[in-house]
């Protein structure tokens, strides 16, 4: 009912409405279009999927593309330009913590060094042909470089990061996991191309070391070490995302990779290692990096030390591209799992554990 108040206002109660003379009119509202109604009021125009059956501008001819479609893709793509912009800077401002860090540094020009050290102390050829030693093995050495910087350090910087919390506050971050995965994938990318450029530009230098022959061989080097890096980081990450503190994680790692470089014919022939060794290690991406650095730094002559007699870099390519598929469907999956399993309760459990170490060995 609707009742009036001491004005002759009516005030809804009910179903009816009484003035203030005590006379009842019905207290439905009167529908537009009937007699002493509203008059009805045509709709406005309507665009695209509010007219039914009709598409939008650029599809209706004759007709422009409403504005506010691009503003809602411009919104879209805004975010994803700021992820990337923010990985860029990020990745910079490490890069510059790493070239001011002497001990950092040092650990990646000692393993040019050493690579300097076994090329220099081989004099004999590969067999069957007049090729040098020293160029196979300073051509093995940058794959195991390549191969080292993604699955050794890029592992030990994402478990040393998320035992210092670095996770959590990025988890609480707009943005923050793929910049921080933009970041990280900078710094691994010019820290690889750095190392590379340095082995090969000392060993030609100091121990006439191998280069690249004519536009050819410049441009496998390139590929074979961008589809490397592709390879081997999205599975470091993918190791990084499930070790369980920095102290294992040099122990698990370190052992294996060694046990690589041996088995896949980086410093020496492959064909000098049993039949079974060769193919176990096949199956690893090393092999074939070493293989495709060999094809673009070495004469066509060293084809004979192959186990098939050529450098088969379609199949370099081929396995590769799998393992580089195989990394970044691990490596999603589990990145996003350790992020969400991070706590401020497991952070501060973890720090604590730290320090009863620490007293311990104390």
């Amino acid at each position: 009912m609707r009742r009036t108040n001491v004005t002759g206002e009516a005030t809804a109660t009910g179903g009816e409405a009484r003035t203030a003379d005590g006379t009842g009119t019905t207290g439905e509202a009167e529908e537009p279009g009937r007699a002493g109604g509203p008059p009805i009021t045509p709709p406005p125009h309507l665009d695209g999927p509010d007219r039914p059956g009709e598409p939008d501008g650029p599809d209706r001819p004759g007709e422009p593309q409403h504005p506010g479609h691009l503003h809602h893709r411009n919104r879209a793509n805004g975010p994803n330009r700021r992820y990337w912009r923010a990985g860029f800077q990020r990745g910079r401002i490490e890069l510059g913590h790493l070239v001011h860090n002497p001990k950092e540094m040092s650990g990646h020009l000692i393993n040019v060094v050493v690579a300097l050290a076994l090329g220099g102390f081989v004099s004999r050829t590969v067999p069957g042909t007049q090729v040098p030693m020293t160029h196979l093995t300073i051509a093995g050495f940058a794959a195991y470089l390549l191969f080292q910087v993604g699955l050794l350090n890029l592992p030990q910087i994402l478990v040393t990061e998320r035992e210092e919390g670095a996770l959590l506050r990025l988890r609480a971050t707009p943005g923050g996991i793929p910049a921080y995965l933009v970041a990280k994938s900078v710094l691994v990318v010019v820290v690889a191309l750095g190392t590379l450029a340095v082995l090969l530009g000392s060993a030609a230098l100091l121990v006439d070391g191998p280069l690249p022959h004519g536009p050819g061989g410049w441009l496998t080097l390139l590929w074979v070490t961008a589809l490397g890096l592709l390879a081997v980081v999205p599975l470091g990450a993918a190791i990084g995302a499930v070790l369980p503190n920095p102290r294992e994680a040099l122990a698990l790692i370190m052992l294996p990779s060694m046990a690589l470089l041996i088995t896949s014919g980086a410093v020496f022939p492959i064909t000098s290692l049993p039949v079974v060794v060769q193919k176990v290690a096949t199956v690893f991406p090393l092999k074939w990096m070493a293989q495709g650095l060999r094809s673009a730094l070495l004469p066509d002559a060293a084809r004979a030390a192959e186990p098939a007699g050529s450098w088969e870099l379609p199949t370099v390519a081929l396995v590769l591209t799998a393992w580089a598929v195989i990394g970044f469907l691990l490596a999603v999956p589990l990145l996003r799992r350790a992020t969400r399993r991070e706590s401020g309760s497991r952070l501060t459990e973890r720090h604590r554990k730290a320090e009863q170490n620490g007293a311990g060995a104390a």
